[in-house]
Protein backbone atom coordinates (compact mmCIF):
# COMPACT_ATOMS: atom_id res chain seq x y z
CA UNK A 1 0.00 0.00 0.00
CA UNK A 2 1.31 3.46 -0.92
CA UNK A 3 2.46 5.80 1.83
CA UNK A 4 0.19 8.90 1.71
CA UNK A 5 2.17 12.14 2.11
CA UNK A 6 0.95 15.62 2.98
CA UNK A 7 3.22 18.52 2.00
CA UNK A 8 3.34 21.41 4.47
CA UNK A 9 4.40 24.58 2.60
CA UNK A 10 4.52 25.17 -1.13
CA UNK A 11 8.05 26.58 -1.36
CA UNK A 12 11.09 25.50 -3.36
CA UNK A 13 12.24 22.66 -1.11
CA UNK A 14 8.71 21.24 -0.93
CA UNK A 15 8.54 21.45 -4.71
CA UNK A 16 11.72 19.40 -5.06
CA UNK A 17 10.60 16.80 -2.53
CA UNK A 18 7.26 16.43 -4.28
CA UNK A 19 9.01 16.04 -7.63
CA UNK A 20 11.10 13.26 -6.12
CA UNK A 21 8.09 11.46 -4.65
CA UNK A 22 6.51 11.48 -8.10
CA UNK A 23 9.53 9.62 -9.50
CA UNK A 24 8.98 6.76 -7.06
CA UNK A 25 6.45 3.97 -7.71
CA UNK A 26 2.89 5.12 -7.05
CA UNK A 27 2.36 1.81 -5.30
CA UNK A 28 4.86 3.01 -2.66
CA UNK A 29 4.45 6.80 -2.35
CA UNK A 30 1.61 9.20 -3.13
CA UNK A 31 1.16 12.88 -2.35
CA UNK A 32 -2.46 13.31 -1.31
CA UNK A 33 -2.50 16.87 0.00
CA UNK A 34 -0.57 20.15 0.10
CA UNK A 35 -1.04 23.17 2.34
CA UNK A 36 0.19 26.73 2.14
CA UNK A 37 -0.74 29.85 4.07
CA UNK A 38 -2.08 31.21 0.78
CA UNK A 39 -4.79 28.96 -0.72
CA UNK A 40 -4.04 30.17 -4.25
CA UNK A 41 -0.43 29.01 -3.92
CA UNK A 42 -1.56 25.65 -2.58
CA UNK A 43 -3.96 25.24 -5.51
CA UNK A 44 -1.26 26.16 -8.02
CA UNK A 45 1.10 23.66 -6.40
CA UNK A 46 -1.60 20.98 -6.45
CA UNK A 47 -2.31 21.57 -10.15
CA UNK A 48 1.36 21.38 -11.02
CA UNK A 49 1.90 18.08 -9.21
CA UNK A 50 -1.54 16.53 -9.65
CA UNK A 51 -2.31 16.51 -5.92
CA UNK A 52 -5.96 15.81 -4.99
CA UNK A 53 -6.29 18.23 -2.07
CA UNK A 54 -5.08 21.80 -1.58
CA UNK A 55 -5.50 23.65 1.71
CA UNK A 56 -5.06 27.29 2.68
CA UNK A 57 -3.88 26.44 6.20
CA UNK A 58 -1.64 23.86 7.81
CA UNK A 59 -4.42 23.06 10.29
CA UNK A 60 -6.63 21.75 7.48
CA UNK A 61 -3.93 19.42 6.19
CA UNK A 62 -3.24 18.14 9.70
CA UNK A 63 -6.92 17.20 10.01
CA UNK A 64 -6.98 15.34 6.69
CA UNK A 65 -7.51 11.64 7.57
CA UNK A 66 -5.92 10.57 4.28
CA UNK A 67 -2.51 11.99 5.26
CA UNK A 68 -0.32 9.54 7.15
CA UNK A 69 3.01 11.38 7.08
CA UNK A 70 3.63 15.12 6.83
CA UNK A 71 6.67 16.60 5.16
CA UNK A 72 7.48 19.94 6.83
CA UNK A 73 9.11 22.18 4.24
CA UNK A 74 8.59 25.58 5.87
CA UNK A 75 11.49 27.78 6.89
CA UNK A 76 12.98 26.66 10.17
CA UNK A 77 11.38 29.38 12.38
CA UNK A 78 8.00 27.86 11.45
CA UNK A 79 9.01 24.24 12.07
CA UNK A 80 7.95 24.00 15.69
CA UNK A 81 4.39 25.19 15.14
CA UNK A 82 3.90 22.95 12.11
CA UNK A 83 5.43 19.91 13.79
CA UNK A 84 3.36 20.25 16.97
CA UNK A 85 0.22 20.81 14.92
CA UNK A 86 0.76 17.64 12.90
CA UNK A 87 1.77 15.59 15.93
CA UNK A 88 -1.43 16.65 17.71
CA UNK A 89 -3.33 15.30 14.69
CA UNK A 90 -1.52 11.96 14.89
CA UNK A 91 0.72 12.35 11.86
CA UNK A 92 4.18 10.88 11.34
CA UNK A 93 6.63 13.64 10.39
CA UNK A 94 9.68 14.23 8.24
CA UNK A 95 10.84 17.75 9.12
CA UNK A 96 13.43 19.68 7.17
CA UNK A 97 16.68 20.51 8.88
CA UNK A 98 17.41 22.19 11.18
CA UNK A 99 14.38 20.87 12.97
CA UNK A 100 14.28 23.94 15.21
CA UNK A 101 15.84 27.37 15.73
CA UNK A 102 17.14 26.51 19.20
CA UNK A 103 17.63 23.56 21.50
CA UNK A 104 14.58 24.30 23.66
CA UNK A 105 12.27 24.10 20.66
CA UNK A 106 13.92 20.92 19.37
CA UNK A 107 13.65 19.19 22.75
CA UNK A 108 10.00 20.25 22.95
CA UNK A 109 9.13 18.76 19.55
CA UNK A 110 10.93 15.52 20.25
CA UNK A 111 9.38 15.17 23.70
CA UNK A 112 5.95 15.64 22.14
CA UNK A 113 6.61 12.99 19.48
CA UNK A 114 7.81 10.56 22.12
CA UNK A 115 4.87 11.20 24.42
CA UNK A 116 2.43 10.55 21.57
CA UNK A 117 4.34 7.53 20.25
CA UNK A 118 4.65 9.08 16.78
CA UNK A 119 7.42 8.96 14.20
CA UNK A 120 9.57 12.09 13.83
CA UNK A 121 12.74 12.46 11.80
CA UNK A 122 14.95 15.41 10.97
CA UNK A 123 15.51 15.47 7.21
CA UNK A 124 19.29 15.33 7.19
CA UNK A 125 19.23 13.88 3.71
CA UNK A 126 23.04 13.69 3.43
CA UNK A 127 23.07 10.60 5.65
CA UNK A 128 21.16 8.55 3.08
CA UNK A 129 23.32 9.12 0.02
CA UNK A 130 25.10 5.90 -0.99
CA UNK A 131 28.48 7.67 -0.84
CA UNK A 132 27.87 8.55 2.82
CA UNK A 133 26.50 5.09 3.55
CA UNK A 134 29.71 3.62 2.10
CA UNK A 135 31.78 5.87 4.36
CA UNK A 136 29.71 4.87 7.38
CA UNK A 137 30.25 1.22 6.48
CA UNK A 138 34.01 1.77 6.23
CA UNK A 139 34.03 3.45 9.62
CA UNK A 140 31.95 0.69 11.22
CA UNK A 141 34.25 -1.99 9.85
CA UNK A 142 37.37 -0.22 11.12
CA UNK A 143 38.77 0.10 7.60
CA UNK A 144 40.05 3.61 8.31
CA UNK A 145 42.14 2.81 11.35
CA UNK A 146 42.23 4.84 14.56
CA UNK A 147 40.24 7.96 13.74
CA UNK A 148 41.60 11.08 15.44
CA UNK A 149 40.51 14.12 13.44
CA UNK A 150 37.60 14.92 11.15
CA UNK A 151 37.44 18.13 9.14
CA UNK A 152 34.27 19.54 7.62
CA UNK A 153 33.89 22.71 5.56
CA UNK A 154 30.85 24.06 3.76
CA UNK A 155 30.10 27.61 2.78
CA UNK A 156 28.03 29.58 0.31
CA UNK A 157 27.47 33.24 -0.39
CA UNK A 158 23.98 33.73 1.00
CA UNK A 159 23.98 37.51 1.04
CA UNK A 160 21.77 37.67 -2.07
CA UNK A 161 19.07 35.47 -0.47
CA UNK A 162 16.69 37.76 1.46
CA UNK A 163 15.60 35.33 4.21
CA UNK A 164 19.18 34.11 4.68
CA UNK A 165 20.28 37.51 5.97
CA UNK A 166 17.03 38.26 7.75
CA UNK A 167 17.59 38.26 11.49
CA UNK A 168 13.84 37.95 12.09
CA UNK A 169 13.84 34.67 10.12
CA UNK A 170 16.83 33.21 12.01
CA UNK A 171 18.86 33.67 8.86
CA UNK A 172 22.55 33.14 8.26
CA UNK A 173 24.74 30.21 7.47
CA UNK A 174 25.10 28.65 10.89
CA UNK A 175 21.73 26.93 11.19
CA UNK A 176 20.94 26.37 7.53
CA UNK A 177 24.27 25.01 6.29
CA UNK A 178 26.35 24.77 9.45
CA UNK A 179 24.29 21.77 10.50
CA UNK A 180 25.76 19.85 7.57
CA UNK A 181 29.23 20.11 9.09
CA UNK A 182 28.02 19.37 12.60
CA UNK A 183 25.99 16.32 11.58
CA UNK A 184 28.88 14.95 9.54
CA UNK A 185 31.44 15.05 12.29
CA UNK A 186 28.86 13.76 14.75
CA UNK A 187 28.26 10.81 12.43
CA UNK A 188 31.97 10.12 12.14
CA UNK A 189 32.45 10.01 15.91
CA UNK A 190 29.28 8.12 16.71
CA UNK A 191 27.17 10.92 18.18
CA UNK A 192 29.49 11.60 21.11
CA UNK A 193 28.97 14.86 22.98
CA UNK A 194 31.95 17.13 22.35
CA UNK A 195 33.61 20.02 24.10
CA UNK A 196 33.13 23.13 21.96
CA UNK A 197 35.38 26.07 21.10
CA UNK A 198 33.77 28.39 18.56
CA UNK A 199 34.28 31.77 16.92
CA UNK A 200 32.31 33.51 14.20
CA UNK A 201 31.67 36.52 12.01
CA UNK A 202 28.27 38.18 11.92
CA UNK A 203 26.64 39.79 8.92
CA UNK A 204 25.02 43.21 9.30
CA UNK A 205 21.51 43.00 7.88
CA UNK A 206 20.63 46.66 8.24
CA UNK A 207 18.03 45.91 10.91
CA UNK A 208 19.79 43.70 13.41
CA UNK A 209 23.34 42.37 13.72
CA UNK A 210 24.12 38.78 14.48
CA UNK A 211 22.82 36.72 11.60
CA UNK A 212 26.02 34.69 11.76
CA UNK A 213 26.97 34.07 8.14
CA UNK A 214 30.38 32.60 8.99
CA UNK A 215 31.43 30.44 11.93
CA UNK A 216 34.20 28.05 12.89
CA UNK A 217 34.07 25.54 15.71
CA UNK A 218 36.39 22.95 17.20
CA UNK A 219 34.47 20.07 18.74
CA UNK A 220 36.55 17.76 20.87
CA UNK A 221 35.55 14.29 22.03
CA UNK A 222 37.65 12.02 24.17
CA UNK A 223 40.83 11.02 22.34
CA UNK A 224 39.77 12.83 19.17
CA UNK A 225 39.06 16.20 17.66
CA UNK A 226 36.25 17.27 15.34
CA UNK A 227 36.60 20.43 13.32
CA UNK A 228 33.81 22.19 11.49
CA UNK A 229 33.56 25.52 9.73
CA UNK A 230 32.36 27.26 6.59
CA UNK A 231 33.65 28.06 3.73
CA UNK A 232 33.11 25.73 0.79
CA UNK A 233 35.45 22.80 0.12
CA UNK A 234 35.47 19.00 0.22
CA UNK A 235 34.86 17.30 3.53
CA UNK A 236 37.75 15.12 4.62
CA UNK A 237 38.88 13.07 7.57
CA UNK A 238 42.48 13.00 8.76
CA UNK A 239 43.14 9.54 10.18
CA UNK A 240 46.41 8.40 11.58
CA UNK A 241 48.77 6.92 11.97
CA UNK A 242 49.17 5.97 9.16
CA UNK A 243 47.88 9.18 7.57
CA UNK A 244 44.95 8.47 5.26
CA UNK A 245 42.56 11.05 3.86
CA UNK A 246 39.16 9.68 2.96
CA UNK A 247 37.07 12.39 1.31
CA UNK A 248 33.46 13.04 0.55
CA UNK A 249 33.77 15.10 -2.63
CA UNK A 250 31.73 18.15 -3.54
CA UNK A 251 28.86 18.71 -3.41
CA UNK A 252 29.69 17.49 0.07
CA UNK A 253 26.15 17.88 1.41
CA UNK A 254 24.65 15.67 -1.32
CA UNK A 255 27.64 13.68 -2.60
CA UNK A 256 27.94 11.21 -5.43
CA UNK A 257 31.69 10.59 -5.06
CA UNK A 258 33.84 9.12 -2.29
CA UNK A 259 37.58 8.54 -2.03
CA UNK A 260 38.75 5.89 0.45
CA UNK A 261 42.35 4.66 0.58
CA UNK A 262 43.02 6.18 -2.79
CA UNK A 263 40.07 4.45 -4.45
CA UNK A 264 37.66 6.84 -6.14
CA UNK A 265 34.09 5.56 -6.18
CA UNK A 266 31.09 7.10 -7.91
CA UNK A 267 27.47 6.67 -6.92
CA UNK A 268 25.14 7.98 -9.66
CA UNK A 269 21.91 9.64 -8.63
CA UNK A 270 18.62 7.88 -9.32
CA UNK A 271 16.95 9.02 -12.54
CA UNK A 272 14.81 12.13 -12.17
CA UNK A 273 13.79 15.20 -14.21
CA UNK A 274 16.66 17.39 -12.99
CA UNK A 275 15.43 20.42 -14.94
CA UNK A 276 12.54 20.67 -12.47
CA UNK A 277 14.72 20.94 -9.37
CA UNK A 278 15.56 24.15 -7.55
CA UNK A 279 18.62 22.86 -5.72
CA UNK A 280 21.63 20.59 -6.28
CA UNK A 281 21.26 16.80 -6.55
CA UNK A 282 17.72 16.88 -5.23
CA UNK A 283 17.00 13.53 -6.87
CA UNK A 284 18.83 12.18 -3.81
CA UNK A 285 15.89 13.13 -1.62
CA UNK A 286 14.41 9.83 -2.74
CA UNK A 287 16.85 8.04 -0.43
CA UNK A 288 15.39 9.63 2.70
CA UNK A 289 11.82 9.22 1.44
CA UNK A 290 12.38 5.47 1.06
CA UNK A 291 13.98 5.38 4.49
CA UNK A 292 10.93 7.00 6.10
CA UNK A 293 8.71 4.44 4.41
CA UNK A 294 10.90 1.60 5.70
CA UNK A 295 10.84 2.99 9.25
CA UNK A 296 7.05 3.28 9.24
CA UNK A 297 6.63 -0.23 7.86
CA UNK A 298 8.72 -1.50 10.77
CA UNK A 299 6.70 0.51 13.27
CA UNK A 300 9.68 2.63 14.33
CA UNK A 301 9.17 5.96 16.09
CA UNK A 302 12.46 7.40 14.92
CA UNK A 303 15.24 6.78 12.42
CA UNK A 304 18.20 4.58 13.36
CA UNK A 305 20.30 6.62 10.90
CA UNK A 306 19.51 10.04 12.36
CA UNK A 307 18.12 9.17 15.79
CA UNK A 308 16.10 11.70 17.77
CA UNK A 309 18.83 11.66 20.42
CA UNK A 310 21.30 12.86 17.82
CA UNK A 311 18.95 15.58 16.59
CA UNK A 312 18.86 16.80 20.18
CA UNK A 313 22.66 16.67 20.35
CA UNK A 314 23.02 18.62 17.10
CA UNK A 315 20.65 21.27 18.43
CA UNK A 316 22.65 21.50 21.66
CA UNK A 317 25.91 21.89 19.72
CA UNK A 318 24.49 24.61 17.48
CA UNK A 319 23.14 26.36 20.57
CA UNK A 320 26.58 26.40 22.19
CA UNK A 321 28.21 27.65 18.99
CA UNK A 322 25.63 30.46 18.83
CA UNK A 323 26.30 31.42 22.44
CA UNK A 324 30.05 31.48 21.82
CA UNK A 325 29.69 33.61 18.70
CA UNK A 326 27.02 35.93 20.09
CA UNK A 327 24.32 34.96 17.61
CA UNK A 328 20.78 35.37 18.93
CA UNK A 329 17.40 35.33 17.21
CA UNK A 330 14.00 36.73 18.20
CA UNK A 331 12.65 33.15 18.38
CA UNK A 332 14.91 32.55 21.39
CA UNK A 333 12.55 34.69 23.49
CA UNK A 334 9.37 32.84 22.54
Amino acid sequence: MALPWGIVSAGHISSDFTTVLRTLPRSEHQVVAVAARDLSRAKEFARKYDIPKAYGSYEELAKDPNVEVAYIGTQHPQHKAAVLLCLAAGKAILCEKPVGVNAVKVHKMIAEARSRGLFLMEAIWSRFFPAVEALRSALAQGMLGDLRVAWAEFGKDLTHVPWAVDWAQAGGGLLDIGIYCIQFISMVFGGQKPEILAMGRCHETGTKPGTGVGAQASLKVEGSQLLGRSPHSPVGEDIGPPVIFPQILNPCWCPTELVVKGEHKEFPLPPAPSKEFNFTNEAGMSYEARHVQECLRKGLKGSPVIPLEESELLADILEEVRKATGVTFPQDKR
